[in-house]
């Protein structure tokens, strides 16, 4: 995009991220479907040092790899985790930030410097949540432009409703929710 693009209007294709209990969805704004659709989930594999000790290397350096091919790939210790916690609010911030860019990267193919992102977020996420993903995605993916987007809203939206009863039957819960849209 030019220097002196302009966010919000029909000109901005945005790149879309959903990341799910399951899936993790990301494709562009306007799309009838995503164009990458992948396990939400990463293999972790506990830091060792020289002799092969788990867990005495420097804090934070743990291997996590995300994607089909990552996941079948056999390594010893590796466990298979999700960034989300119970309450399906993203838990590893770590994991969150490796798939928001397998999804930017690797399967869309996209510099994330150069495009808007549109984040679906729970209906129930909670502030502290909201600020520590728009912290992260500027300062990990260095993202020019970034919106946070209620996932009833954005499914009301998709189907071109303006008021809608939202039912999202998700992987490990089901929510209903009357979303509105004000233009």
């Amino acid at each position: 995009m030019a220097a002196n693009a302009v966010y919000g209007g029909d000109e901005v294709n945005a790149v879309v991220i959903d990341l799910g209990g399951c899936l993790c969805r990301a494709g562009y704004a306007g799309d009838d479907t995503p164009k990458a659709v992948f396990p939400a989930v990463a293999g972790v594999v506990a830091p060792s040092d020289a002799n092969g000790v788990e867990g005495s290397g420097a804090a934070g350096a743990r291997g996590i790899h995300v994607g089909n091919t990552a996941l079948s790939f056999k390594r010893d210790g590796m466990e298979v985790v999700s960034a989300l916690g119970p309450d399906d609010l993203i838990q590893d911030w770590d994991i969150a930030d490796k798939l928001w860019t397998h999804a930017l990267k690797d399967r869309l193919g996209v510099n994330p410097e150069e495009n808007a992102i549109m984040l679906a977020e729970p209906t129930h996420n909670t502030r502290a949540a909201r600020e520590k993903a728009v912290e992260l995605l500027f300062e990990s993916q260095r993202c020019p432009a970034l919106y946070l987007a209620k996932s009833a809203v954005l499914s009301a939206f998709a189907v071109g409703k303006q008021t809608a009863l939202v039912v999202d039957a998700g992987y490990r819960g089901t929510t209903a929710l009357l979303s509105c849209l004000f233009g």
